[in-house]
């Protein structure tokens, strides 16, 4: 696929832009060097901020592809969705917490304030900083959807954006319990970051168990469009979806989609 087939932006750069999910953005970063390394004249654009701005900035035209971690929804579906790999959501704690696991009904006392002591799910006494995502995180979106908990319920202590912010929150205090993306947590957690990840309904959260579909709060990292692609943005989505950035996926601790 040759670089001076791409499509000219109307600036005279050959660019693509991309916004949305905190979870994708570093992944589609990592993919658009890649596909620069192949297309010298062709600039990739990631901006972060979550899924909801990934869909109204693609809606809005403000941005060639949008970035959504999760399906969309049924008022979503005049977009395109294109599925590029596979990540679970799960709770961390602090890696001194003597917790090892939760159970869901738990994990939703907790976040809705129902439960704020840690002595009253076996851990050590002491009060409990709930850590949740903010508004507009597909993430966030999930998590209450798995817990059954209605997100005005919450009673959060900190609020935080992206992955990264969350597993510094709760490396940070060891009374805090947050949630994430599995791929970014066990980077994290296998980089030294003094997290731990709990299982979830009795399954261990890592990659593996995303991957071979026994995790039960798992989705799908999607890149969405207003129309059928074209040019520059018909070949770097079929780039991103090929096989040659399997490895970065890895690397990213998320699952590549196998045909």
């Amino acid at each position: 696929m040759a670089s001076c087939s791409l499509n000219r932006s109307r600036d005279g750069q050959n660019q693509i832009s991309l916004s949305g999910s905190s979870t994708i953005a570093p992944l589609a970063a990592e993919i658009g060097k890649r596909f620069e390394s192949r297309h010298p004249n062709v600039r990739v654009d990631v901006q972060s901020g979550g899924s909801s701005r990934g869909i109204a900035d693609t809606r809005r035209e403000l941005v060639d592809i949008g970035m959504v971690s999760r399906e969309l929804k049924s008022e979503e579906q005049d977009l395109i969705s294109v599925a590029i790999a596979l990540d679970g959501v799960a709770v961390i704690v602090h890696r001194d917490n003597p917790i090892t696991s939760l159970t869901d009904n738990q994990i939703a006392a907790i976040y809705t304030g129902d439960i704020e002591d840690w002595r009253d799910v076996g851990g050590e006494p002491g009060p409990i900083t709930v850590v949740n995502k903010a508004e507009g995180r597909s993430t966030l979106e999930l998590f209450t959807q798995y817990i059954q908990v209605d997100h005005r319920r919450i009673r959060a202590d900190i609020v935080i954006g992206d992955n990264e912010q969350g597993i510094k929150t709760v490396a940070g205090n060891p009374r805090a319990i947050g949630y994430v993306s599995i791929g970014t947590a066990e980077y994290d957690a296998a980089a030294g970051v003094a997290i731990k990840l709990l299982p979830m309904n009795g399954v261990a959260a890592n990659i593996e168990n995303v991957r071979n579909g026994s995790f039960p709060l798992a989705r799908p990292l999607n890149l969405v469009l207003k129309q059928p692609p074209a040019g520059r943005v018909a070949a770097f989505i079929e780039f991103a979806k090929s096989d040659e950035v399997h490895d970065i996926i890895k690397e990213q601790y998320f699952v590549p989609l196998v045909p």
